[in-house]
């Protein structure tokens, strides 16, 4: 039987402001990627979160990000290879200091928002996450896009690179994210989006926004948990899934 991995980004809630339902997104996946507080969530968000993914049976990963709280992680951040190293390391103590508490621990890491698309190209950042990574002390497996730099950076540290689809997310012809200035950035019907993933997880194949159709070697599905409606949309992508013959499980 094959199988594949869904996973959502997690904990991102932060003081008064809540987003997504955590717990409830839960049920449907095998893998919980948690703010480690530099794009989102704090330390009692962060506990709760782990507390829940334990409790789910759900395998805990660092959502690591640029130390950008005021823009959700989502705008590059100029900064030295060292700073970004150390600010990696840093997010990924904190986060094992709350698993563990929970009962469990990091078993994988994945770049958030602006971070992860940069280090498609960027090769000083993509080998500084790597090195900050590295400097944890565990071989993590990272969950990066298709085509990455920081693939190669990956395989070159000696680390597991998992590639990984979006499944709420339109991609271009070449395989890239569309971008979210763009309107269609974002699929909001849950239908398409669960023919899409069981197309991915059967062929390996995705349909960009142009409709064609393109190669995604994915080992990993994210369902985005504060698209609206996305926890309908997460049960509807593993029901589908499940229906093809499709196992749901983590990949480490």
């Amino acid at each position: 039987m094959p199988f594949i991995d869904l996973n959502s980004d997690v904990g991102e809630s932060f003081g008064n402001w809540n987003l997504g339902d955590d717990a409830a997104i839960f049920h449907s996946v095998s893998s919980a990627n948690v703010a480690c507080g530099f794009h989102a969530g704090d330390p009692s968000v962060i506990a709760a979160t782990c507390r829940e993914a334990v409790a789910a049976g759900v395998t805990i990963g660092a959502h690591v990000g640029y130390r950008d709280l005021a823009g959700f992680g989502r705008r590059f951040l100029d900064c030295t290879a060292a700073e970004l190293a150390d600010d990696v390391l840093y997010q990924l103590g904190a986060l094992q200091a709350m698993a563990r508490a929970a009962g469990s621990k990091i078993s994988y890491v994945k770049p958030h928002g602006a971070l992860y698309n940069t280090i498609v190209h960027h090769k000083v950042h993509a080998r500084a996450v790597i090195d900050g990574i590295k400097a944890f002390g565990e071989d993590l497996p990272v969950l990066l896009l298709p085509g990455s730099l920081a693939l190669d950076e990956a395989a070159s540290a000696g680390l597991r690179g998992v590639a990984e689809a979006f499944a709420d997310r339109n991609y271009t012809p070449e395989g890239t994210l569309l971008s979210r200035r763009e309107p269609d950035a974002v699929i909001h019907d849950a239908q398409q989006v669960t023919d899409n993933m069981v197309r991915l997880a059967t062929e390996g194949t995705i349909r960009a926004v142009d409709g064609s159709l393109i190669q995604m070697p994915a080992e990993s599905i994210c369902v985005h948990s504060d698209t609206a409606g996305a926890v309908a949309m997460a049960a509807a992508v593993r029901e589908g899934l499940e229906a093809a013959g499709v196992q749901i499980r983590s990949f480490v």
